[in-house]
């Protein structure tokens, strides 16, 4: 393996247990709760077609240099809204949507700044 490469697998850490966690949610999810998993899913499958989330998302992971920020951000913004969800703030929201955009974003996002660290090295 050249340098180069495992330059980029030792930055792109983060990226990989990102999507990796969202692979192992959707498995243990069919095993636990599938019909909980399938509506969260279909409801992220939903989101990718909504452009300006996913524009959004491309834009975080490849233009943020600290991929940290995003991540946890993302997340922290999520259960934030999960907590105002459950108080009755955001009445008109569930948490399985804010799941299914929470996974589309650190999805797109993850993808996008590994690819900006592929581009960084001309691999």
């Amino acid at each position: 393996m050249s340098i180069q490469l495992k330059e980029v697998l030792v930055k792109a850490q983060l990226n990989f247990a990102i999507l990796a966690s969202i692979l192992i949610i959707a498995v243990l999810g069919k095993f636990t709760n599938p019909e909980l998993t399938n509506t969260i899913f279909v409801t992220a499958d939903q989101l990718v077609s909504e452009l300006y989330l996913v524009f959004v998302a491309i834009t975080l992971g490849a233009f943020i240099p600290n991929f940290r920020l995003v991540a946890f951000g993302s997340i922290t913004a999520f259960i934030g809204a999960a907590i105002l969800i459950h108080l009755g703030i955001f009445t008109y929201l569930t948490t399985e949507y804010l799941f299914a955009v929470l996974i589309v974003v650190l999805g797109f996002a993850s993808i996008a700044n590994l690819y900006r660290h592929y581009r960084e090295y001309g691999l």
